[in-house]
């Protein structure tokens, strides 16, 4: 049955691990598995800028054997001339997965909809789950486990990293503490979503207005740009309103001596997090930027698999 990865939760807390223990492996061994072999093609529409996601599943894809074929929606018919449906009826006939970097979710919802192979979200609006999948690699592998980890979120939480975050990490029973000003907190139907799994897992999730609170005893600190695509002209009004949430040296010494910092990348240093700690001994984001690559083969080995 084919499998698709829109959002966190398209996958259960077994699902996860299962597919973090093979990341694992196949980052030790990076050209085992060839599901593409032939080589089979793997569509990677863009509608973003990008350059992580780019790198990584490209590279990704031709480890696994395939031919990644990036596509800039610029350049194409879809979503003018063409339905989304109607691109997802052209596309299964010919590729082996379809990954897509865009903007509104529903989009992807009616890709996958119409779709016989996969259909892999590789940012939204709303979610970036394939970026939770190499943070929980790169903590896994720093860590050792996951579950039971304190993981504290400072920033603008109304965003598709605090969502994946949250869903994400509740799904790995880590405990998810979100800090951020009142006007940018996580939407309440995403909190109620991982609290409803976090009690089947063992994590929590609780919700601050105060970045120190949230990182007190933390085992991981992360943030993220407050400025992301699309909003460039609230800049002003975003840097007002998120003064006081860098992550800078002195909110990271409220969390655990050992604790490890996150960033998805990219970074702008003296904004949302400062150089000494984005460039300092407890900053693991380069391993986290490598890791997109070993999380999203193993994904794309998982839902080959699953489609048979």
């Amino acid at each position: 049955m084919v499998r698709h990865f829109l959002k966190d939760d398209d996958i259960s807390a077994k699902e996860q691990a299962e597919i973090l223990e093979l990341a694992i492996e196949v980052k030790s061994s990076p050209y085992k598995f060839r599901p593409f072999e032939g080589p089979k093609t793997v569509a990677l529409i863009f509608d973003k800028t990008s350059t992580r996601t780019r790198v990584s599943f490209t590279v990704g894809v031709a480890d696994l054997g395939g031919n990644p074929m990036v596509i800039d929606t610029g350049s194409s018919q879809m979503g003018g001339k063409e339905s989304v449906a109607d691109t997802a009826r052209v596309l299964e006939r010919q590729v082996a997965a379809i990954v897509w970097r865009t903007y509104a979710q529903v989009g992807l919802d009616e890709m996958a909809a119409n779709s016989s192979v996969p259909v892999i979200n590789s940012l939204s609006d709303d979610y970036h789950p394939c970026q939770i999948l190499a943070d929980l690699l790169t903590i896994k592998e720093h860590k050792g486990s996951l579950e039971g980890l304190s993981f504290a979120y400072v920033g603008d939480a109304a965003n598709n990293m605090a969502n994946s975050y949250l869903i994400g990490c509740a799904l790995a029973g880590m405990h998810v503490r979100i800090g951020s000003p009142t006007a940018y907190t996580p939407s309440e139907s995403v909190v109620l979503r991982a609290k409803e799994i976090a009690s089947t897992t063992g994590g929590s999730v609780t919700i601050f207005t105060s970045p120190d609170d949230a990182v007190v005893g933390a085992d991981v600190v992360t943030t993220d740009t407050w400025i992301s695509m699309g909003q460039e002209a609230e800049k002003q009004k975003r840097v007002e309103a998120f003064a006081g949430y860098t992550v800078d040296s002195k909110l990271m010494s409220k969390a655990k001596s050992d604790a490890i910092f996150l960033h998805c990348l990219p970074a702008y240093r003296g904004y949302e997090v400062s150089a000494e700690v984005l460039d300092g001994s407890q900053s693991v984001v380069w391993d986290e930027a490598e890791n997109r690559l070993h999380a999203q083969k193993a994904l794309m080995i998982w839902l080959a698999k699953q489609a048979g």
